[in-house]
């Protein structure tokens, strides 16, 4: 049974207006073009309506790397945490996000090892995504009515844990600390993983120290995806970490070498190829307007799929026609995102915050406290792409790069509706 029709609707990445029907458990039942007929029988039925007048509406946003929040870094993340955890998890789905990676920096093995007991043992006592809720605007105030009317917890949910590190080049450790940083080995992978090799989803390498090329394809055999990053590789390692199993990029231009005309290196290999995702940190400081505007050109890839096949909204794999970049955003958040700008500790260092920017005291860029949403809201204010294809960077192809679905019918989904003002070159979001 059909409880809500969604009507003039924009999707992400497809043209034209559509029509969602979202059933009595809160799953996709329909998706069509509004101009197409609808089904036998159904305008007998009186459904609720919701009109969208040509604002967009998507799945809720996944964060792949983000490091920490409400003052709790997740590599100092104990199994006694787990209330902090759960805080975190309310205040990310807040900021519209529905699952997310937490991301462990370069540190001891122990701490490793802990912080990943920690999240192993933790259980949010809900089904991803996160059910159709109240917007965030309006969530601080209606949280525990909307909770208990719908029997469920407004969470988002941990899909998995990212370690961004030890494996990484020292000439490109960015902020990560020196003495914690390890050889790649399979010896010293699997001291890392431990007993959690299950819950690690991804996994920061520098390719150029996988030295015997047995690495990747151990991590790849775990089901761990591999991302290259703070690293010095040329054009032609990353090309062999790729064709061995890596299939991603830790945040784009930064803590790897520029692009260059005649030594193209890591990121330009991996935009040729179209089976590598790339994430991007759409801050306006760790990678300017002006190389995110070429970075998405230059990543615009021919979409495989049929014009008929994109329109087919019975298709359960249409999701792949959302999104033809292979760029996602990542809010890259430090401990502080949710505190007021300030000087906090970071291990056995201290970093300062200030517009939404993290570095460490000698300057060095170490990371963000915007929200993931705050990205695309971004990218919007710069004008280097569509409204559209910036919310998909957010929500769309962050699953795919996990192997996550994105939209399609059947889905359990919590939605977000967004509003463009043209005029200001403002993008807005609620929950719906």
């Amino acid at each position: 049974m059909v409880n809500l029709e969604i009507i003039n609707a924009r999707l992400p990445g497809l043209p034209g207006w559509h029509r969602l029907r979202i059933d009595s458990e809160g799953s996709i039942e329909s998706i069509r073009p509004m101009e197409a007929e609808i089904g036998e029988g159904d305008n007998a039925i009186a459904l609720p309506k919701l009109d969208l007048a040509g604002d967009w509406i998507s799945l809720a946003g996944v964060d792949l790397q983000i490091n920490g929040a409400l003052g709790k870094a997740f590599p100092d993340l104990e199994p006694a945490d787990g209330q902090k955890l759960a805080e975190i998890c309310q205040f990310l789905w807040q900021h519209g996000v529905d699952g997310f990676l937490p991301t462990i920096v370069t540190t001891a093995v122990e701490k490793i090892q802990l912080a990943l007991s920690a999240f192993s043992s933790y259980s949010s006592g809900s089904d991803y995504p996160a059910p159709v809720s109240q917007s965030y605007e309006s969530q601080s105030a209606k949280s525990q009515n909307a909770e208990s009317q719908s029997g469920e917890s407004q969470t988002a949910q941990v899909l998995g844990v990212h370690l961004e590190g030890p494996f990484l080049n020292p000439q490109k450790r960015g902020a990560h600390p020196a003495e914690y940083l390890l050889p790649l080995t399979i010896e010293n992978v699997k001291r890392v993983l431990g007993d959690y090799a299950s819950l690690v989803k991804v996994i920061t390498l520098a390719p150029e120290l996988d030295v015997t090329g047995e690495a990747i394809p151990y991590l790849r055999s775990l089901g761990i995806v591999v991302s290259l990053g703070h690293s010095m590789a040329t054009a032609a390692e990353a090309r062999l970490a790729f064709d061995r199993g890596a299939t991603m990029v830790t945040h784009a231009f930064n803590a790897m070498p520029p692009l260059h005309h005649r030594q193209p290196g890591l990121l330009a290999e991996a935009i040729l190829r179209p089976d590598v995702n790339c994430g991007l940190i759409a801050d306006g400081e760790h990678v300017c307007p002006t190389m995110v505007d070429l970075l998405l050109r230059a990543s615009i890839k021919k979409s495989k799929a049929s014009p008929q096949a994109s329109q087919d909204f019975s298709r359960k794999d249409n999701q792949d026609n959302q999104n033809n970049r292979n760029i996602f955003l990542v809010s890259d958040a430090l401990a502080p995102i949710g505190l007021a700008d300030g000087i906090y500790p970071w291990d056995n260092r201290e970093i300062s915050t200030r517009n939404g920017t993290a570095r460490l005291l000698d300057g060095t860029l170490a990371g963000t406290t915007d929200p993931l949403l705050k990205g695309v809201q971004n990218l919007v204010k710069w004008g280097v792409c569509e409204a559209g294809e910036a919310i998909a960077l957010a929500t769309e192809s962050p699953r795919k790069a996990i192997g996550l679905p994105g939209m399609s019918l059947g889905q359990k989904t919590s939605l977000l509706r967004w509003h463009l003002d043209e005029a200001a070159a403002t993008l807005t979001w609620e929950r719906v």
